[in-house]
């Protein structure tokens, strides 16, 4: 039992620098006024393709890792 709460704080460890790395892999979604024009423009012309979805369905699924391990470590006696 112990050697399996040990595992899964490792793991829980390998999830959370994970999700720090992908989030901070994402640009920015605003810079300002300018950031509110081209997000704009981005969304009728759908320019949001290629890394920056890569990275936040990553992030999303990372954070949903992180949810349960926290929730199962906590329940652990």
């Amino acid at each position: 039992m112990k050697r399996m709460k040990i595992a899964l704080m490792v793991l829980q460890i390998l999830v959370s620098l994970g999700l720090i790395a992908t989030v901070l892999l994402q640009s920015g979604k605003s810079a300002g006024l300018s950031g509110a024009i081209a997000g704009g423009a981005e969304a009728i012309f759908g320019k949001k393709k290629g890394m920056d979805d890569f990275f936040s369905r990553i992030s999303t699924i990372l954070a949903i890792a992180f949810l349960v391990l926290t929730m199962i470590l906590a329940l652990m006696p």
